[in-house]
């Protein structure tokens, strides 16, 4: 079988010709972008070799390396001029004085932004069974970031009930600055969600959490860098992100932002953003998003 090669996405085709003012909504998401990257060994070259320094970065943490290469990464890649977020997972810190640790290891790096999340560990390693426990000790520290990420699930959460989704999004969100979605492929899910969110009187800027410009053998060999436990649960959780990569010709994140173009702009909702989830494919991933804003503009 010949090996696959890995391209950009498709060249961007605006089907909705949405009206001016969404265009220029649309062109504000995706300058307003964020992107993940995983703590791998070639992610900071391949950050500081095809990321503009004005892109926001998040680290995530795996639960096989633990925080300190996320903060690690995090603070190496301000020190370069980016800004970097490193998520915080609360079940991988083990107590207040391994939190006050990491909050000096950032202050003295520079790093102002954090994500904060339950992260996917069976067992928490101490006394942060959730991002809400995890936020309250952050405050009473006296944390010195400016911005604040917290996650929203539109199309819920595998082990959690709506209603607890629900309510522990509004506790978050009054140490929060922003929300950043799972991946969804549905944009009316996302919109339905992000409508009834602001009307629950979260008003938080919401980032819409979508896939990069990702090759297949990238999804799989990055499946099995996350170690055995977290990629079962990786795999677990993005069934059905999986099963579109493995469709003929692969998958295009195109459609989903056209779906999501109309939606930019309105007062129902506060979709703000893009948050990319590159599996740090960042060259490809850029690529698109310049093609898009040169469509746009």
């Amino acid at each position: 079988m010949a090996a696959e090669t890995a391209g950009p996405a498709p060249l961007p085709r605006i089907g909705l010709r949405p009206a001016p003012g969404q265009r220029a909504a649309l062109a504000q998401a995706l300058r307003n972008v964020s992107y993940e990257i995983l703590p791998f060994a070639s992610a900071e070259e391949a950050v500081r070799r095809h990321v503009p320094q004005d892109v926001p970065l998040t680290v995530t943490t795996t639960e096989q390396k633990g925080v300190g290469p996320t903060v690690e990464l995090a603070v190496r890649l301000r020190e370069q001029g980016y800004q970097a977020a490193p998520h915080l997972a609360a079940r991988n810190i083990r107590d207040t004085a391994h939190l006050r640790d990491i909050v000096a290891q950032l202050r003295d790096g520079g790093v102002d932004s954090v994500f904060v999340i339950g992260g996917d560990a069976a067992t928490p390693a101490g006394v942060f069974p959730d991002a809400f426990t995890l936020l309250e000790h952050l405050d009473a520290v006296g944390h010195p970031f400016r911005s604040v990420g917290i996650g929203g699930y539109p199309e819920g959460h595998g082990h959690i009930s709506d209603h607890l989704i629900d309510e522990a999004l509004r506790r978050k969100a009054s140490y929060a600055t922003q929300v950043v979605t799972q991946l969804c492929f549905d944009a009316p899910t996302t919109l339905s969600w992000a409508r009834a969110v602001q009307a629950r009187g979260v008003r938080l800027p919401v980032k819409v959490g979508i896939p990069g410009a990702v090759s297949r053998q990238k999804l799989v060999r990055i499946s099995a860098g996350l170690g055995l436990g977290q990629s079962a649960r990786f795999l677990r959780k993005q069934q059905s992100m999986f099963w579109r990569f493995f469709l003929p010709g692969g998958y295009s994140p195109n459609r989903l932002v056209e779906r999501l173009t109309p939606s930019f702009g309105l007062p129902d909702n506060n979709l703000q953003g893009f948050h990319v989830f590159t599996f740090n494919e960042l060259e490809q991933t850029e690529s698109w998003r310049r093609e898009w804003l040169a469509r746009l503009s």
